[in-house]
């Protein structure tokens, strides 16, 4: 984990604050949490992504626009930036120019801490103990927490090089194998027809398609290859177990971590609108090992402002 952002002076006033939020900002989309100062939940709001690889403007405007949603939910009138205790597991917040921007741009609130989404989701899935979590929906990342306290991460080094199994990755992979049918190297199917049908079947379409297309855009093309696969189609059958088995092989790595026996143990929670689909598909001993979440992202990161603020 990242140390925390405010001094000893600036936690006890950021703890008298009024509103606490914590934020899930990924490539697709932002999710927050209000609470209280107190812990109480008192709405929560939704906006566009704020994964930090877009760009730290759009993050923040996407953030706030989530903040204020989450008070419109809770029948509240929007607050002050300086009355709000903020906590951010963003994407890509562990590549340190991304984070010195985005911190540079703060408007104004107490930032708690900010970590990779992994990390909160983390802390959210398993409360704050020893667990492991895999995390796919846009892109993909994995964590896990022993029972030393120690923290790893594995996968998320994002799209396009990375994040094998997720969405964006489906989607590119759904790309492929229409181009692969349009020249003969490959078959056509209720999948290819069905990316055909989204981006056009001539060449010149999918070139011009893949040329501006960007994770978001690839990531919309998931849902196709699980609904070819529902219809038989072998393609889409094995890019999804394909896709599940690079999800298992993140929960493997964090597994067996040579400092921790006892990593084997470990619950695993696999979230996420690609992972909570693919669960089925997992080898048996890794499904055994399966365990609901008690909490997402922003959760984990108002627990993990909790400590920071109020102490353990």
């Amino acid at each position: 984990m990242n140390p925390p952002l405010l001094n000893a002076a600036q936690r006890a006033g950021a703890a008298a604050l009024p509103f606490r939020v914590g934020v899930d900002g990924g490539g697709t989309g932002t999710r927050v949490r209000l609470q209280a100062a107190s812990g109480r939940p008192l709405g929560q709001g939704t906006a566009g992504p704020s994964g930090l690889a877009l760009g730290t403007a759009p993050a923040w405007q996407h953030i706030e626009q989530a903040i204020a949603d989450a008070f419109s939910s809770a029948g509240l009138p929007g607050a002050p930036a300086a009355t709000v205790a903020l906590a951010l597991g963003l994407a890509g917040a562990e590549v340190s120019a991304w984070r010195a921007d985005f911190l540079a741009a703060n408007p104004g609130y107490a930032l708690g801490l900010l970590e990779n989404d992994g990390i909160t989701q983390l802390a959210g899935a398993h409360g704050g103990r020893p667990g492991i979590v895999v995390s796919a929906g846009t892109g993909a990342v994995a964590a896990a927490r022993y029972a030393d306290g120690r923290m790893r991460r594995c996968g998320g080094w994002g799209w396009p090089a990375g994040d094998e199994g997720a969405g964006a990755w489906l989607g590119l992979q759904a790309v492929g194998a229409l181009q692969q049918a349009l020249d003969g190297r490959a078959p056509s199917g209720p999948l290819v027809a069905a990316v055909a049908g989204a981006l056009g079947p001539a060449a010149v379409g999918v070139q011009t398609w893949s040329a501006q297309a960007g994770q978001n855009a690839c990531a919309q093309l998931a849902p196709l290859v699980f609904d070819a696969a529902g219809q038989g189609d072998a393609q889409a059958e094995a890019l999804l177990q394909t896709a599940a088995t690079e999800l298992a092989r993140l929960a493997d790595a964090l597994s067996t971590d040579s400092d921790a026996a006892s990593a084997l143990a470990l619950p695993i929670v696999l979230n996420g609108s690609i992972g909570t689909r693919l669960a089925a598909r997992w080898p048996l001993a890794l499904r055994t090992r399966l365990v609901s979440p008690q909490g997402d992202s922003a959760d984990g990161a108002l627990l993990l402002l909790r400590g920071v603020l109020d102490g353990p």
